[in-house]
């Protein structure tokens, strides 16, 4: 999981670089959104691999 995490980060990375290189806006702006969904994805698998570490947890202390 921490793999793909890294991985959508490290896509996000080169999107913004190509955004920043892009001489067309439309392209520039393309490439910003997605950034931002690969960021969000991350983000989201991020926050369940979290909450899944957090339940394991709470079954651990009820035992």
């Amino acid at each position: 999981m921490a793999k793909l995490i890294k991985s959508l980060r490290k896509q996000a990375d080169k999107a913004e670089r190509a955004a920043e290189s892009a001489h067309d806006a439309d392209v520039a702006d393309e490439l910003h959104a997605m950034a931002r969904a690969y960021r969000a994805q991350a983000d989201v698998i991020g926050s369940k691999k979290a909450k899944g570490k957090k339940d394991v947890l709470k079954r651990r202390s009820k035992q």
